[in-house]
């Protein structure tokens, strides 16, 4: 839902209740994730798409039925339909499970002030409850960046604090997820599904050196939707009329200005200056972060010749094994934008924990029901510090 917090705190702020029409599940080759909102106001207004069409129709009524009735929640599941090019159905083969429930804004001030923050490119996550006892359904809780919770319909529940650490967990991993927890009569008697919706900063791509390859990179990456920093020690080739789709140009030795980064596991290092004094400095710092990409440019020799000299500088085997070297996948590019295609392929495929494989190679679907590489129903409560969660696909703020 987040990503349509401008027009929903704008319905929040005037009290106008609305359905609000949410992917809880997908199997096959959906077209959008879990987390993908459409929202109808009771004057017949609509915002935003699940399906990209196919189904729209059918969900905008499901959504006009429930605000008429004012009852519980519903669920439909919509599947592949070869019968008749006109049925509800996904021509592309997927299936969603969609749940749909009626918001009164009055009654969950909570979702209006993390609408806010979302529409002032501030983070935050609304967990909804979309399946468990019929007293909880539809319960929303709301936690801002800073991880403070600002109330929800889940307050007097023992579920909220469980809740809440899941949220907070996920809005610093940026994505949206779902999450099935409880059973526990120690700390929550009721087992729940949790879809918790978040928005999250753009992810960041930092590159180092002011190469015609970074201006084709610096493009491809912010069409990408990532916050692109070319960073540069030579103040005649680190400038702005150079790199026009950076977000912005930095002169500084690289691992000086990496120092004082911010940097998570879903930013991207690419180091394209195959240069000795800048690289190894700069990539024994890298690959010591949380960087979720770290990649770098040079001939089969330089790379041979780098990786001499990172052990040398001390920089462990199981570092090593994270660099990208030589960096891109093996698209037989040539120029600066076929590289750039080249880098930014080896990082989706990366984060998605994909095989980069063509498709026409590969069996079973094309998208898979995964949450970075995770199966669907895989526990990973290690990972998040707590209890033991259950994560289906999401794909973090553009996703919610």
């Amino acid at each position: 839902m987040l990503n349509m917090a401008e027009t929903l705190h704008r319905w929040c702020g005037e009290e106008r209740p609305f359905a609000l029409a949410t992917v809880v599940n997908v199997r096959g080759s959906a077209p959008l994730p879990v987390g993908t909102s459409v929202a109808v106001d009771e004057d017949g207004n609509a915002v935003g798409s699940i399906s990209g069409g196919c189904v729209e129709g059918a969900v905008y009524e499901l959504c006009r039925q429930v605000l008429q009735d004012g009852g519980a929640a519903q669920r439909a599941w919509f599947g592949y339909s070869d019968e008749d090019a006109f049925a509800v159905g996904l021509t592309c083969g997927g299936e969603l499970d969609v749940f749909v429930q009626r918001v009164d804004p009055a009654s969950r001030p909570h979702l209006g002030v993390a609408l806010a923050e979302v529409a002032g490119g501030r983070s935050a996550a609304v967990a909804q409850v979309v399946d468990g006892p019929d007293g909880l359904l539809g319960a929303t809780l709301s936690v801002l960046g800073d991880g403070r919770v600002v109330g929800g319909t889940l307050d007097d529940r023992p579920a909220a604090r469980a809740v809440a650490d899941h949220s907070r967990a996920l809005l610093r991993a940026g994505r949206t997820a779902r999450v099935t927890f409880g059973g526990d009569a120690g700390t929550c008697p009721e087992r729940l599904s949790v879809l918790v919706h978040v928005a999250a900063p753009r992810p960041r791509m930092l590159i180092f050196g002011a190469v015609d390859f970074a201006a084709a990179l610096s493009q491809a990456g912010r069409f990408l939707g990532y916050r692109v920093t070319v960073c540069d020690a030579r103040p005649v080739f680190a400038t702005a009329q150079r790199f026009p789709h950076a977000d912005e140009v930095v002169v500084d030795w690289p691992h000086r200005y990496l120092e004082r980064a911010e940097v998570d596991d879903r930013t991207a290092v690419c180091v394209l200056t195959h240069d000795a004094k800048f690289d190894i400095p700069l990539l024994r710092l890298a690959l010591g972060l949380s960087a979720g990409y770290v990649g770098a440019m040079g001939s089969r020799r330089t790379h041979d010749e780098r990786m001499r000299l990172l052990r040398e500088a001390g920089v462990t085997e199981a570092q090593l094994a994270r660099l990208r070297s030589p960096i891109g996948l093996d698209l037989g590019a040539r120029t600066p934008e076929e590289t750039a295609i080249s880098i930014t392929a080896e990082i989706i495929a990366h984060t998605n924990r994909a095989s980069g494989l063509p498709l026409s190679q590969r069996t079973g679907p094309i998208h898979e029901p995964t949450a970075h590489g995770l199966e669907d129903g895989q526990a990973i409560g290690e990972e998040y510090g707590g209890a033991p969660l259950a994560l289906s696909a999401g794909h973090g703020a553009a996703a919610s």
